[in-house]
């Protein structure tokens, strides 16, 4: 995801007495969200995959990722050219015990928001969500069950996963403004809710978590942060 918004306007008096290639530079507002995890698979006899992490979220406006301070706006040159890239979001596994891939970094320039890690694998060893812009759920290993941490000023860490590796729940994955929830069995974690921001003149919500897995004895899938997150499966 990706938006602007230029903070100086140039009057029509000013455009007809300059040409607008020679005004200067503009003071340009930005919200940059990059790709969010996918979400970890669970064993065919045993395990939950916990929930993907939110791509990293940088803004200028209202609120930024990670509970920091807004970021500054940057100053652009008109008839310039600017690299911009728009992250795709990571692929949930289908492979047994897999965790899933992360997302892929947006860039505006010099800035870069770093994709969402992916959901650990259930019963895999370690069953660990993967570091990102905001940090995959754990699965439910005993083995390991370990968050995924979030990046600075961006997101936050996923949640944790059940320590018994037949059956668990998962944890959810990290939002950009909240920590993704731990399991509580039967049911997976909830993903991070995210940031909201006026950047476009009225709040919406960017950058949630996804829910994580529910337990193998019942309970149901963690629900998906606000701001994209998707609900954790029932396994």
């Amino acid at each position: 995801m990706f938006g602007l918004t230029f903070l100086q306007s140039v009057s029509a008096t000013t455009t007809h007495r300059k040409p607008l290639y020679q005004i200067g530079p503009v003071l340009v507002d930005y919200l940059v969200v990059a790709g969010g995890g996918g979400g970890g698979r669970e064993n065919y006899s045993a395990g939950s995959g916990g929930g993907g992490g939110a791509g990293g979220l940088r803004c200028t406006v209202t609120a930024t990722g990670g509970g920091g301070s807004l970021e500054s706006a940057l100053y652009a040159k008109v008839k310039q050219n600017y690299t911009v890239t728009v992250g795709a979001s990571g692929a949930g596994y289908t492979a047994p015990s897999s965790v899933g891939g992360n997302g892929s970094n947006s860039t505006f320039d010099i800035i870069t928001s770093v994709g969402g890690g992916g959901g650990g694998g259930g019963n895999a060893s370690p069953a660990s969500g993967v570091l990102g812009g905001s940090g995959g759920g754990a699965a439910n290993n005993v083995g390991g069950t370990t968050f995924g941490l979030g990046t600075a000023n961006q997101g936050f860490r996923g949640g944790s996963g059940g320590g018994d590796p037949y059956g668990a729940p998962a944890g959810g994955g990290g939002g950009a403004s909240v920590v993704g929830g731990n399991s509580a069995t039967p049911n997976g974690g909830a993903g991070g809710a995210g940031v909201a921001t006026a950047i476009t003149g009225s709040s919406v919500t960017y950058a949630g978590g996804g829910g994580g897995c529910s337990s193998s004895t019942g309970g149901a899938g963690g629900a998906g942060g606000s701001g994209g997150g998707g609900t954790g499966a029932i396994y």
